[in-house]
């Protein structure tokens, strides 16, 4: 089987990060990378560590002759992209911003005569978009038309959280501190990104209101309907390009070994996420698409540590994963081998 695929915003971090996976993907044909900015230059010219492994262009025309549509485009751009560009109803589209993630959110519905005219109209409602983390909606996945890539604190978290909540066990609040690379603010600079700022410092923000709380919400409520518990989480900006490691809390009577079955039951089939008896650090998953968990005990508190790469378990590297579900490929199909960018 051979994919076609079109990419839109393929100059930013997770654009970058889709190419390189998907140039070696044994079952991709890129189709068309879409950039209004770059029309028309050599992807190598802005992805410069691809040269010499395509000779692809950047355009500004978007096909129809596709099977996939990845939407690689900032929060609030990929609705307003999809209601401006009319989209076959035969493509199938994956998108990594947070715009059509939370059940909780819709769009204005379309007047007939405009569903009429734009056959992608009806696969905007967010009802038909399945919540793309293949560890928790792996069936769901193979028989989506579209997919909300899930965040990518949210995907290091929950994959933390979710076997808990799968046994009934999250009965007390739950606390958290994590910390993200640089390139989690996305390509465009800001204070907070600047080389001179982010070198030797960190900073806490966000604290206890981050907006991926609600998609991790809505997917432990999906495992354990009775969850009531705050969770309390207190985001870090590091001093590195990549990567995210979170550390939770919760008070838990389990022991260790019945707490390391639960995880590794849990995650049985689930090729890219591991249970590690030793203690993790962030370059085990760095340039790649696994999710480490370490879990330690501590008198009554169960302390669980999670690592992912942000751009590729926790954005590019799980899209393609969602497609491949979708597509029927080997789940793990163009992303064992490590990723080279940042």
């Amino acid at each position: 089987m051979m994919i076609k695929v079109g990419i839109i915003g393929g100059a930013g971090y997770t654009g970058g990060e889709l190419l390189r996976i998907l140039i070696n993907h044994p079952n991709v044909e890129i189709a068309f990378t879409h950039s209004n900015s770059n029309a028309g230059n050599l992807i190598s010219d802005v992805h410069t560590d691809l040269l010499g492994d395509t000779d692809l262009k950047f355009t500004n025309q978007l096909s129809q002759e596709i099977d996939v549509l990845f939407l690689c485009v900032g929060h609030g751009d990929a609705r307003k992209f999809l209601e401006a560009n009319p989209i076959s109803a035969n493509i199938k589209i994956i998108d990594l911003s947070q715009d059509f993630r939370l059940k909780a959110k819709s769009l204005k519905p379309k007047a007939e005569s405009q569903i009429d005219k734009q056959p992608s109209a009806l696969s905007l409602n967010p009802s038909a978009f399945i919540y793309g983390l293949p560890e928790l909606n792996k069936e769901a996945i193979k028989n989506a038309h579209n997919i909300a890539n899930p965040g990518c604190f949210a995907t290091c978290l929950q994959l933390g959280l979710l076997p808990l909540a799968k046994a009934g066990l999250l009965k007390s609040e739950v606390h958290i501190s994590a910390t993200t690379g640089s390139t989690g603010a996305g390509q465009k600079p800001g204070a907070t990104s600047h080389f001179s700022w982010r070198n030797n410092n960190l900073s806490v923000y966000k604290a206890f209101e981050h907006q991926h709380l609600n998609e991790i919400g809505e997917s432990l409520l999906q495992l354990q309907a009775n969850f009531d518990k705050d969770i309390n989480f207190i985001p870090y900006r590091g001093a590195f390009p990549r990567g995210i490691m979170a550390s939770a809390y919760i008070e838990c009577d389990l022991s260790l070994e019945e707490a390391e079955k639960i995880y590794t039951d849990f995650y049985t089939d689930a090729p890219f996420t591991h249970i590690s008896k030793a203690n993790i650090d962030l370059k085990q998953v760095v340039n790649t698409n696994k999710c480490l968990i370490h879990l330690e005990k501590h008198g009554n508190k169960l302390m669980i540590i999670s690592i992912i790469d942000n751009l590729l378990k926790g954005a590019s590297g799980q899209a393609v994963q969602n497609m491949n579900l979708m597509f029927g490929l080997e789940e793990t199909a163009g992303l064992r081998l490590k990723a080279i960018g940042f």
